[in-house]
């Protein structure tokens, strides 16, 4: 009796885990949300505008300019702000707050660690991301790895494609976000 018990467990445990595996490649999205944001390094003259800032470097660079080619060894913080659409000047959702680090010698890549956090009436709460960010594939792809307020524990990935780069004081990401874990 002890036998058959263990037996239909082990095949009740195999079903569950074949279901899910089916289940997870034809998963829909339970959100999905496009954001902007807009970050604007500091360079040493424009104080008044920048959203982000060199905070650490090698030796031989200088902290107001980015160094080298690929900018390896720089590290930013940023404090950017997240639209609707791809226009600096509206009104901001939110904020996109973290740093990146520029991880390469010989690619233009980085690795960014940062959350939205945001402050409109359609969203409250923070998600948050994680992740290389290899900048010179047209999209990236980064994982969501959980979310505060509405976004509470929220899993997914985004879609990262840089949409505006002026030399390197200005870019602007699009942001596709696809949640798979919504609460």
């Amino acid at each position: 009796m002890l036998h058959s018990k263990t037996l239909f467990f082990l095949f009740f445990f195999l079903l569950i885990g074949l279901s899910r595996s089916s289940y997870s490649k034809s998963r829909q999205p339970c959100k999905r949300l496009v954001f902007y944001f807009h970050d604007i390094i500091y360079n040493g003259e424009n104080f008044e505008n920048a959203t982000a800032t060199i905070i650490g470097s090698p030796s031989w660079a200088n902290k107001t300019k980015l160094g080298g080619w690929n900018h390896f060894g720089d590290l930013v913080a940023f404090d950017d702000p997240i639209t609707l659409d791809n226009n600096l000047h509206s009104t901001p959702v939110g904020r996109a707050q973290g740093f990146y680090l520029y991880d390469k010698k010989d690619v233009f890549t980085a690795w960014l660690g940062f959350s939205f956090v945001f402050n409109s009436t359609e969203h409250k709460g923070s998600l948050s991301f994680v992740g290389a960010d290899p900048l010179m594939n047209k999209t990236r792809d980064i994982p969501v790895i959980g979310g505060t307020g509405e976004f509470l524990m929220a899993r997914g990935v985004a879609t990262l494609m840089t949409d505006a780069f002026e030399g390197e004081v200005y870019f602007r990401l699009r942001v596709d976000i696809k949640l798979y874990e919504c609460w």
